[in-house]
């Protein structure tokens, strides 16, 4: 996929999403489902070494352009990346004292709303795909339990899970030698 293709997709869906994460269903719409360039294996693994590093959880983009076309490709993801909060800062100016009014504030949640919705639904596909034995399976619902009773960073949840995926692993290799 050339480099400008690729930045105008994944600009659609950093300025349709307003979120990190929430640009994933559009993403995968377009480059998995529609395009057929990235895969959902390829697509878990952006987000995952996003979510394992530091930075804002939104840069899963820039390997998403690198899965699909390289360093133009990851080049170009970083623009697209960066090309809203650019825009948005003169808007920010001009809207900043009208924040505080009701319809404002309204539509700012229907957006967030929106995105909650928009990554449930790309979760089911996307877990579907990563959830491959029982274990796999135990962590999930471990995880989500966690994160919904508890104010636990996200990090140390994934870190968790890996730390108890290896536990298994290792259990299962030396109880089969």
């Amino acid at each position: 996929m050339n480099p400008l293709a690729l930045y105008l997709v994944l600009l659609k869906a950093t300025l349709t999403t307003f979120s990190g994460l929430a640009s994933i269903p559009v993403l995968r719409t377009d480059l998995v489902l529609h395009r057929h360039v990235l895969t959902d294996q390829q697509l878990n693994i952006a987000v995952v070494v996003t979510r394992a590093t530091p930075g804002p959880a939104g840069l899963y983009i820039v390997s998403v352009g690198y899965f699909v076309a390289g360093i133009p490709g990851a080049i170009a993801a970083w623009a697209a990346m960066a090309t809203p909060a650019l825009v948005i800062l003169p808007l920010i100016h001009y809207a900043g004292r009208r924040a505080e009014h009701p319809r404002v504030q309204g539509a700012i949640q229907s957006v967030v709303l929106a995105s909650a919705g928009l990554l449930w639904a790309t979760a089911v596909p996307l877990a579907r795909q990563a959830v491959t034995d029982a274990m796999t399976g135990v962590i999930v619902l471990l995880s989500t339990a966690i994160l919904l009773t508890r104010r636990v960073d996200s990090l140390w949840v994934v870190l968790g899970a890996a730390l108890a995926y290896l536990a298994a692993a290792s259990a299962h290799l030396v109880s089969g030698l």
